[in-house]
């Protein structure tokens, strides 16, 4: 919806880093462009803290990207969401999910599928947005019953794409992404899951996040025709990558947020660095 100035009216916009290293400048730029954006149509920018991995979350990252951020300028509402509280809005949609007998259990390993993916009639194995695309191992294991609790669960790509008629959606995901997991063993969960609930919750109307994501914005787009939730409007900016090409990550130190800052840089030299 636009308003007499032009401008979309309730625009809300997120970021939502994991708490599992410092802030770089990618990370910077995806972050300011949320910002910018709501600001231009007088949204709203959110926070959530993406943290269902607890093995690797750790508490003074997550006061970090606080930090960081507000040296940046940067605010939002408060109490945060942290994903680390939303199990039962999790099991809520894989019950729904499971109950459309969409998921299957699957007890495969890395290295199980690489082998299945890798099997001579299957010829070099397919990459999707997770990796090597699920050759579909326990696909036709049983859906009756309780859901599991104790093993993967995965959607049926080929199933879930046939639920609705006329689709919008490629009728070739379930070759090009495959059966993607959406609760992991360890825990309940996973990044495809949370974030489409999440964003729903939250009433996000604007997803900005890095090109490098864009392969699974089918799978969100699916959840959400899938658990009957609003699609956002997906923006997929350019990466911030370094001086050989290669895109910025958690272990490059050397462009860490926190390290310009003791160096005696300013928001606005963020700014400058990544060109907004």
């Amino acid at each position: 919806m636009a308003g007499t100035d032009g401008t979309r009216a309730c625009v809300i916009t997120r970021f939502a880093p994991s708490p599992t290293g410092p802030l770089h400048l990618g990370h910077a730029f995806s972050a300011l462009t949320a910002w910018d954006m709501a600001r231009a149509a007088g949204g709203t920018f959110l926070l959530r803290i993406e943290d269902i991995d607890q093995s690797r979350a750790r508490p003074d990252w997550e006061q970090q990207i606080y930090d960081d951020l507000a040296w940046l300028g940067l605010t939002w509402p408060t109490p945060v969401m942290r994903q680390s509280d939303r199990q039962a809005a999790y099991d809520a949609a894989l019950d729904m999910l499971w109950a459309r007998g969409l998921l299957y259990p699957c007890t495969c390993n890395r290295r199980d599928i690489l082998a299945a993916a890798s099997a001579p009639q299957e010829g070099a194995p397919l990459l999707g947005p997770d990796g090597v695309v699920y050759p579909g191992t326990c696909r036709h294991g049983t859906r009756t019953g309780l859901r599991p609790r104790d093993a993967a669960l995965r959607l049926d790509m080929q199933f879930a794409c046939q639920s609705f008629d006329n689709t919008a959606l490629s009728p070739d995901l379930a070759r090009t992404i495959g059966d993607v997991v959406l609760a992991r063993r360890d825990m309940g969960t996973s990044y495809h899951l949370s974030v489409v609930v999440d964003d729903a919750a939250q009433g996000v109307t604007d997803v900005v996040r890095g090109q490098d994501l864009a392969d699974a914005t089918p799978i969100h787009m699916l959840l959400q025709r899938l658990l009957d939730l609003p699609t956002p409007a997906y923006h997929h900016h350019r990466l911030i990558r370094d001086a050989n090409g290669k895109r910025l990550a958690k272990r490059d130190d050397a462009r860490a947020l926190g390290l310009y800052r003791d160096q005696g840089a300013t928001p606005d030299d963020i700014r400058r660095l990544v060109g907004l």
